[in-house]
């Protein structure tokens, strides 16, 4: 399983636009072929700050995605309101302990 981490700073008039556009399509997302979870974190004490984790089966299945229409459209309409670039790292699950 392949995990991908997306950090995104907004511009603060962004914030609202960015929370409605992931309400809107967050089911989408999680229900492209090969995406078994998503999760969207907001930071304590900044507000600007995001970060969504999303669970793949693979790597195919992510670039799959990310070469989609559907991400072309909400990837387009997220880094309109960032006030820095994203970061991102695709990650490899070693351990769980629940």
């Amino acid at each position: 399983m392949l995990i991908r981490i997306v950090k995104m700073k907004f511009k603060p008039e962004a914030v609202e636009g960015f929370q409605m556009l992931f309400q809107k399509n967050k089911e989408k997302i999680r229900h492209f072929e090969g995406c078994q979870r998503l999760e969207l974190y907001q930071d304590q004490k900044d507000p600007t700050l995001f970060f969504t984790y999303s669970y793949w089966n693979s790597e195919s299945h992510l670039n799959a995605y990310r070469h989609s229409a559907l991400f072309a459209e909400v990837w387009k309409a997220t880094k309109t309101g960032f006030s820095q670039k994203a970061e991102a790292w695709s990650l490899d699950k070693l351990i769980e302990l629940n």
